[in-house]
């Protein structure tokens, strides 16, 4: 961790700066005080991973197995955790990578039971659960996060179109201040945001015809998130935008209710198998889409300081180990789909960077207009 390096270093800089024949016993006194301060901190609230903020891995290219829903059977501590998607999605085997983390940190006394596929309900709905403290956990997309608390209302400028143009400076925005303070507008709520997952960026689908202009679109129902900003961009497109949960979308799209969706290759192909009925895919990158890993403020402060530090190291280290999986299932999915027979479409994206401009000017999204300055300042694109 930051603070248990910094305690560490502090007595060797120390010991450098002070001469040593003159100030040797002071340089020793320093030493212990520093060390037994660590040591102190350390048990009082075990510091989080001892890995950077920005920490890149690079993408995890092996197909994922649907691995066990539950946990160790011996442990005595079990968190429930759901989600939206399969075992074989980028959340879920995020979630084993969580799972053993904080099986190994905890001495295997604590464990994660992962409920997949919207098996605890959809992701609105699982907020509030976990909210009221009757589910531990879940990990959810940004969809629902702006209506669900007037403190976390600002969280609707993540979802503009275009907004990152890189994974490189969605994760400088996300894993720096700004990221902090959007996980800390859960305060208050009843929940507790341990980290920025990934989603990944999304594509659109269809059933019908080949899509490469953002005119090809329009007169199509897509469905979207249930989330304002993704509405009006696929309404600027020219497209009708159809908010629906994602349970409910394969048996939309089988019965021709909907033409098309738009997701992450994670989801499309891994987390869904959309591509059984969706075999045409363009590769617009929309919207660049974080998700959230989050726990029951109950829940949390029920678990002693010990136990919730093994939680906060494992979330920070599952952190990068599944955005690095998430990329790999962005590469992985498209050759697979393509291998199936779907048709990829490629796309000049500043076409469809102009066509989508007109949402960061619609009032009644309520974009926080100086977070978003602040975003831009960092990522370069306006």
């Amino acid at each position: 961790s930051t603070t248990a390096r910094t305690a560490a270093a502090a007595p060797a800089e120390t010991q450098a700066a002070a001469p040593a024949a003159t100030e040797a016993a002071a340089a020793a006194e320093t030493q212990a005080a520093t060390e037994a301060a660590a040591a102190t901190e350390t048990a009082a609230a075990p510091a989080a991973a001892d890995v950077p903020a920005y920490t890149i891995l690079p993408p995890v290219l092996t197909e994922p197995k649907d691995e066990e829903p539950l946990g160790s059977a011996d442990a005595t501590v079990r968190l429930k955790c759901g989600d939206t998607n399969a075992m074989t999605s980028a959340y879920n085997q995020g979630l084993v990578a969580l799972r053993n983390h904080l099986e190994e940190l905890s001495g295997g006394t604590m464990t994660i039971d992962v409920y997949p596929s919207s098996s605890l309900g959809n992701e609105s709905d699982m907020l509030d659960a976990v909210s009221m403290g009757t589910q531990d956990m879940l990990v959810t997309s940004t969809g629902p996060i702006p209506a669900f608390a007037k403190s976390t209302a600002n969280w609707a400028v993540l979802d503009l179109p275009y907004l990152f143009p890189s994974y490189e400076s969605a994760y400088a925005v996300l894993d720096g201040e700004i990221g902090q303070q959007l996980l800390a507008g859960f305060d208050g709520t009843g929940i507790k945001a341990l980290a920025f997952w990934e989603n990944g960026y999304r594509c659109t689908t269809n059933s019908k015809k080949e899509i490469v202009h953002p005119d090809d679109l329009k007169g199509m129902k897509i469905r979207t998130m249930e989330n304002k900003v993704h509405m009006a961009t696929y309404s600027a497109l020219g497209a009708t935008p159809t908010a629906m949960a994602m349970g409910e979308v394969f048996t939309a799209l089988q019965q021709g209710t909907i033409d098309g969706q738009e997701n992450p290759y994670a989801i499309i192909y891994y987390g869904n198998k959309l591509h059984e009925i969706q075999p045409y895919i363009t590769q617009n990158d929309v919207f660049y889409s974080p998700a959230v890993l989050a726990i029951s403020e109950d829940v949390f402060n029920g678990l002693t300081a010990e136990q919730q530090g093994w939680l906060l190291e494992a979330s920070e280290l599952a952190k990068h180990e599944q955005r690095a999986i998430e990329r790999g299932m962005q590469q992985m999915g498209r050759k697979n789909m393509e291998a199936f027979g779907c048709t990829v479409s490629d796309v000049d994206q500043a076409e469809w960077i102009e066509a989508t401009k007109s949402v960061y000017d619609d009032a009644s999204l309520g974009i926080d207009a100086d977070l978003l300055a602040k975003i831009q300042a960092i990522t370069g694109a306006n």
